[in-house]
């Protein structure tokens, strides 16, 4: 029947309840649906806590030994598909201990002393995000070295770079890689810097007060590899920033993903025709037999949304809720699970696309003379001449505008013809024109120069150990 009641007496708070609860309230409240794949983490957790309980002599050794015992074969178990998941025990934090207590009897009824649920799922989640931290971080430093390998072989191919989608300036396609790999250093930085706020330990301070039995957090701290432990117990039950600050750094990292998501769909466009896709990164039309679609590219792109709305779910999770657990923070762990599983398969693809792309060299060239990309040389030529940046400019604008007329690119205007604009030209003119001159005239730290290009190239490889 849909309004069955259920007995409490599986449950571990069932001992103040008169009355049963209601299956449907089972099913509205259960999380072990999706906080389930926190086993491994939550028995890595109680492992610590355990052998804490015993050092401070809670525990005996023989009853440590048998609770580690245990659930490391509990967790075997769950691996191998041969433990049973049920609603009635509401999370994976109860599955766990009701499966120890039916192995080990009496002894496993011991492993909740001093901690609670609140502290335990903080712990457990801490841990998680830790570990996936580093997954992430892993797999951006593969992206990078993916860009980085492209250097060396492309560091001769000019680009138009773009403002507001229009040509602006030639750069070598090297510093157009090792933009993306600057953007997602940053992202590891962030990441770097969560994780040490993550990396902190809760457990001990029970439900909200701490517990009055004579715990040790820093042993527990020491044997799960956190840095430092929580501070105030109050705080720790109710404290989701951890969790928002890495849906942030992922929100940022997805942002940048569908960055080059984005350009690479233009420039993979017949309009563009800058890069040839690996076909085994695309798809086909069902009804157009001659397309070969960027749906890689535009699903990294799509799956952006997801990531960003993730963090906003957890932002209005989060607003406004009182100290210290309140029941809403169980809703918090299906937007990180998401968000940490989207970046994780981004990068999966991420990589080998951009280690399979071509760069189509010759439809480049044959379009660099396209939109006037040397102008803002031809105005910097003229204000390493003496004149004004702005008298500059309105001289190289009026030459754009005799070119465009002439419907020629700058370097076939005449010496005559610049000279009708401003009489101080000479032949050296020509020295800038062009976008490989233009390249090549750069001298800014940090710009498209090829010398700063090969050593930016050298560094990388270097950071990245290549």
């Amino acid at each position: 029947m849909p309004n069955q009641i259920t007995e409490n007496q599986t449950k571990a708070w069932g001992g103040v309840f008169t009355e049963n609860t209601d299956a449907r309230v089972e099913e509205f409240t259960e999380s072990i649906s999706f906080d389930r794949r926190l086993y491994e983490v939550d028995i890595r957790g109680s492992v610590a806590h355990a052998r804490m309980l015993c050092d401070v002599g809670i525990l005996l050794p023989d009853e440590f030994r048998a609770i580690e015992g245990g659930l490391l074969e509990i967790k075997r178990e769950i691996e191998a598909g041969q433990f049973s998941f049920r609603v009635q025990f509401e999370d994976i934090h109860m599955h766990i201990e009701h499966a120890l207590i039916e192995k080990i009897g009496d002894v496993g009824r011991k492993l909740h002393t001093a901690r609670s649920r609140n502290d335990q799922v903080v712990t457990d989640l801490r841990l998680w995000i830790r570990d996936e931290i580093d997954a992430v971080d892993s797999g951006l430093a593969e992206l990078q070295r993916a860009f980085v390998g492209r250097c060396d072989s492309d560091v001769d191919v000019i680009l138009p770079a773009y403002t507001h989608t229009r040509r602006a300036q030639p750069v070598l396609a090297s510093h157009v890689w090792l933009a993306y790999c600057e953007k997602f250093e940053r992202d590891r930085e962030r990441l770097r810097d969560c994780r040490r706020r993550v990396n902190i330990l809760g457990l001990g301070a029970a439900a909200l007060a701490g517990t009055s039995i004579p715990i040790d957090r820093n042993k527990t701290a020491k044997y799960l590899g956190f840095d430092s432990v929580a501070a105030n117990s109050l705080d720790v039950s109710s404290d989701r920033d951890f969790v928002l600050e890495a849906a942030f750094c992922l929100m940022e990292i997805a942002i940048h993903a569908s960055t080059f998501a984005e350009e690479w769909i233009l420039w993979s466009t017949t309009e563009f025709n800058f890069i040839k896709l690996p076909q085994t990164f695309c798809t086909g039309s069902s009804i157009m037999p001659q397309k070969v679609n960027p749906d890689v590219l535009e699903l990294i792109r799509g799956k952006t949304a997801r990531v960003v709305g993730n963090l906003q779910t957890l932002i209005v999770l989060t607003k406004g809720l009182p100290l210290a657990y309140n029941r809403d923070l169980q809703e918090d762990k299906q937007p990180i699970f998401d968000s940490f599983d989207t970046i994780k398969s981004i990068l999966a693809v991420s990589v080998p696309l951009v280690s399979g792309m071509e760069l189509n060299v010759e439809a480049i060239g044959g379009q660099l003379g396209d939109g006037y990309l040397d102008a803002t040389t031809l105005m910097e030529f003229l204000i390493l001449q003496g004149i004004p940046q702005r008298t500059a400019h309105g001289i190289v604008g009026k030459l754009v505008r005799l070119a465009i007329e002439s419907a020629v690119p700058l370097d076939k205007l005449s010496l005559q013809q610049f000279q009708t604009v401003y009489a101080g030209f000479d032949k050296n003119v020509y020295s800038c024109l062009g976008a490989k001159s233009a390249v090549a005239s750069m001298k800014s730290y940090g710009s498209t120069a090829p010398d700063q290009v090969k050593t930016q190239i050298k560094n990388w490889k270097e950071k990245l150990q290549i």
